[in-house]
């Protein structure tokens, strides 16, 4: 009679939440194949910059396609990190130096991509910047892609993993988690991934149950187990018992209960048990985004992104082309409020007109509004646009990484001039980004420039705890749900008590911080479409004062 193993329990850290069961299947490489470099004759340099080429080539074209299926499929801010790969990889001095190595060294195009990529990778890795530091995962997906192009392979690592099952493996790319996007994987399990990585950004996209922090999930020894994950605690439980099953399946099924509930009372208003109505929008970036958002009881659009209009091209779009490009993705939500997000570039997401990889730590250079500051006619072009787009939409401004109260004034002027030009006697309001400590102490200074703000808490917090949101050696340190941060949107809501108060970060989708969200002032909130229906139906559920026989927040430092 075979010994029953015994049950093993692990704790992770939550990055997508969900409940699923399946097998364990475990996956030990997702990085490519190890290979020695491959020497080549001299006569030979030309056929290899020729494989290079059209390899290259077929790979941007991939990449553009992808970017359109994750844009219908998932969302159109994911999509922007494959426009961003594109970039990366048509990159001339990425291109000069892989022929450059094929040359110097007389290897083949694939050798060669191996090398340089690899020294890109550590390039980044060695930058002051997580977020610079975090390419190195973006760097190893192309170069993937571009061997396997060259070697003629066409199928996914991942293309014989069993339906159902529960993935366990070190890390995945961003390719990988789209590549999951069609597939029945119940949920899975990583070494490294935090919150904000594209894996996590993805997953809670799709739905995916996703927990990281394992100390090693590709030990053969769960090859095969029967898993319960719960990745809203972050706790799988291996080998479960039949009484762990049934509380599992419990569960589920009352979670399951609890969604078809509040899906079915979305469209209706969002009052607390207090009586307090609360604006639930929706973050989008394209049309799709929109109409999603406007089915699952958004109230309108809190964060329009106009980074995708301007990605991947090689000029900024015009006046005309911004309102067309506005327009056709508000659409869906014309007659209610639309918050339009200035261009929050830099950092992250490069433009190819405005120089490529310029700063060594993108994240305290020139984003957002120090960006525009430095490009004025790409502001006044935006400016100009939201007025026009203002005469048909309930249209408002934010402006994104605001530090200083003269990053608000320095808009409002050139709006103010703008408005004086096309005689337009009502301006939209124009609200401020609090993603940095000094924005959110100086609020009493910037309100005298901005109708409203708007708390970006995952800036926010990476700035208040200086650990950024992807980087695994500091993740301890990146809580965006610590008191610490509750008791800073208290801090501005006491200095602005009369001001609007809007959050659009991360922690605006999590249900179990909704109450305290609420307690410090916060009466809009800005999530992506698929949280709407909980997130109402937890307002529903809690108070905007303190509930009773419970001390106010600010009172419990």
């Amino acid at each position: 009679m075979s010994k029953k193993a015994l049950t093993l329990i692990i704790h992770g850290t939550p990055i997508s939440p969900g409940l699923a069961q399946g097998i364990i299947h475990v996956h030990r490489s997702l990085l490519g194949p190890i290979d020695v470099p491959v020497a080549i004759e001299q006569e030979n340099v030309k056929e290899e910059f020729t494989r290079l080429d059209t390899a290259t080539a077929r790979i941007s074209e991939e990449l553009s396609a992808l970017a359109t299926r994750v844009e219908k499929e998932i969302d159109s801010r994911l999509a922007q990190v494959f426009g961003t790969h594109q970039l990366m990889l048509n990159d001339s001095s990425l291109r000069e130096e892989l022929r450059n190595e094929i040359v110097g060294n007389l290897v083949n195009a694939s050798s060669a991509v191996k090398a340089v990529f690899l020294r890109w990778e550590n390039r980044f890795l060695l930058m002051e910047s997580q977020i610079a530091r975090d390419k190195s995962d973006d760097m190893r997906d192309i170069s993937r892609r571009l061997r396997h192009a060259l070697a003629g392979i066409t199928t996914h690592p991942l293309e014989e993993i069993p339906d159902g099952c529960v993935l366990a493996t070190s890390r995945l790319l961003p390719s990988d988690t789209v590549f999951l996007a069609g597939r029945s994987v119940s949920a899975v399990l990583l070494e490294y991934g935090s919150t904000g990585s594209h894996a996590a950004l993805f997953a809670r996209e799709m739905g995916l149950p996703c927990i990281s922090g394992f100390s090693d999930p590709l030990t053969t020894e769960l090859q095969g187990a029967l898993a319960l994950v719960d990745a809203d605690t972050g706790i799988v439980t291996i080998h479960p018992r039949e009484k762990q099953i049934a509380i599992f399946k419990k569960k589920f099924v009352e979670k399951e209960h609890d969604y078809k509930l509040a899906r079915s009372r979305a469209r209706g208003p969002a009052v607390t048990k207090d009586g307090v109505t609360i604006s639930v929008l929706a973050n989008v970036g394209c049309s799709d985004d929109t109409k999603k958002a406007m089915l699952n009881g958004a109230e309108g659009v809190g964060l329009y992104r106009l980074e995708q209009a301007y990605l991947g091209r090689v000029e900024p779009p015009d006046t005309d082309e911004l309102v067309s490009e506005m327009r056709q993705t508000l659409d869906p939500a014309k007659g209610s409020p639309v918050y339009v997000r200035l261009l929050d570039v830099g950092s992250d997401k490069p433009l190819p007109f405005a120089g490529f990889l310029a700063e060594s730590n993108p994240s305290l250079g020139r984003r957002g509004i120090r960006f525009l500051r430095e490009y004025p006619e790409l502001l006044k072009t935006q400016l100009r646009a939201v007025l026009e787009l203002a005469s048909e939409f309930d249209a408002r401004i934010l402006v994104p990484m605001v530090t200083l109260p003269d990053d608000v004034s320095v808009v409002r002027e050139q709006l103010a001039q703008l408005c004086t030009r096309l005689r337009i006697t009502s301006p939209p309001k124009l609200g401020a980004m609090i993603e940095t400590p000094a924005a959110a102490l100086a609020a009493q200074e910037i309100v005298k420039h901005a109708d409203f703000l708007s708390f970006g808490t995952n800036d926010l917090t990476q700035f208040v705890f200086a650990a950024d949101r992807e980087n695994a050696a500091v993740e301890r340190y990146y809580r965006d749900a610590s008191e610490v941060i509750f008791r800073l949107l208290q801090l501005t809501h006491d200095d602005v008590p009369d001001v609007p108060l809007s959050l659009c970060g991360e922690l605006a989708g999590r249900p179990e911080h909704i109450s305290s969200l609420l307690q410090c002032g916060i009466r809009t909130f800005s999530i992506a479409a698929p949280l709407i229906p909980i997130v109402k139906e937890t307002i529903r559920n809690s108070w905007c004062s303190a509930p009773p026989d419970t001390l106010p927040l600010r009172q419990r430092y």
